[in-house]
């Protein structure tokens, strides 16, 4: 099971084109707390545009495992020093559930970041609508709360 996780979360990793892009804020990792709770990476592709993903549990009903990658576009909000941005995209979200079907599904996101000027973190609130595909179709809804660092 564990290997299939790590498998699925390689697989999601190498299928995004990653190639001639230009970074405005480089790699970020960090966490989200909410709906699901674990690991969270940013990987800008422009000044306005990102890579988003994450990795973590959902702890309601049952125990399961949730990976989701975005591609979001940004728009700033104030032309104050700091950064205050919304952010919005597509992507594709998979969940591994214990004792039922596993699903994967399509999801929207919609947030506000926070980029503190001179430091290298990022603080951002987020909820995503997501539509289930696979085995059935269904509706839900995560949201959350995170910090990233950004190691370059």
């Amino acid at each position: 099971m564990v290997k299939k996780i790590i498998l699925v979360a390689v697989v999601m990793f190498m299928l995004s084109d990653f190639s001639a892009l230009a970074q405005s804020r480089g790699f970020g990792i960090g966490i989200i707390l909410g709906e699901p709770t674990g690991l969270s990476g940013k990987y800008w592709t422009s000044s306005y545009s990102a890579f988003d993903f994450g990795l973590g549990y959902s702890f309601v009903k049952e125990t399961r495992f949730h990976a989701h990658m975005d591609y979001v576009f940004h728009t700033q909000l104030s032309s104050v020093p700091e950064n205050f941005m919304l952010y919005y995209g597509p992507g594709a979200r998979l969940k591994l559930r214990e004792n039922a079907d596993s699903r994967f599904g399509m999801r929207g996101v919609v947030g506000f970041v926070w980029i503190p000027r001179d430091v290298r973190i990022d603080v951002f609130l987020e909820l995503a609508p997501i539509l289930d595909l696979v085995p059935a179709t269904e509706f839900s809804i995560n949201g959350g709360l995170g910090l990233r660092f950004f190691l370059n």
